[in-house]
């Protein structure tokens, strides 16, 4: 299976946003998010990851389709880190098949550095996923704890990436 992570360029901007309607929906069973008079999510964070040179979208594609999406910056919680996991998406036909294992690792190997994910409490699939994947990636070097964001309890994955791609 070939699973490919490009930078996704400003032209595919629109495929993200959409994309990232079906994600918040996937969040929305977890989180107090919910949709404007136009029945959109939004997300009003987009826009900058085509102008900081901080922040780095991605777009999955698996055997040449569109499969899911990758935001990655650099707005961390924890002291000393430098990369984060905003935001990542699989589409659900692809979910379950190592996909976003395979994502998330090719990701970490393009950032040497200390990483973040973090999830809400509430969204237990999300911390099952990323313990899975960081903890093989790391082979069990990582640490976890929990802090909040704006009224939101997150957990948080740290680890350290010293991979090149």
């Amino acid at each position: 299976m070939v699973i490919d992570v490009l930078s996704a360029t400003i032209t595919q901007k629109s495929v993200i946003r959409q994309m990232m309607e079906l994600y918040f929906h996937d969040l929305s069973a977890f989180e107090d998010i919910e949709i404007d008079e136009h029945g959109l999510f939004g997300y009003k964070y987009l826009d900058p990851y085509w102008t900081d040179d901080n922040r780095h979208p991605f777009l999955v594609r698996v055997e040449g389709k569109l499969a899911g999406f990758v935001l990655v910056n650099q707005h961390t919680f924890l002291p000393g880190s430098e990369y984060a996991i905003a935001e990542f998406f699989i589409l659900r036909k692809y979910r379950r098949q190592r996909i976003g294992k395979t994502v998330a690792c090719r990701i970490f190997d393009m950032f040497v550095g200390q990483w973040e994910s973090h999830q809400t409490i509430e969204n237990k699939i999300a911390q099952q996923f990323w313990r899975k994947v960081v903890e093989g990636y790391t082979h069990g070097r990582y640490s976890e704890c929990e802090t909040m964001d704006r009224g939101f309890k997150k957990v948080i994955q740290s680890f350290r990436s010293e991979r090149l791609q």
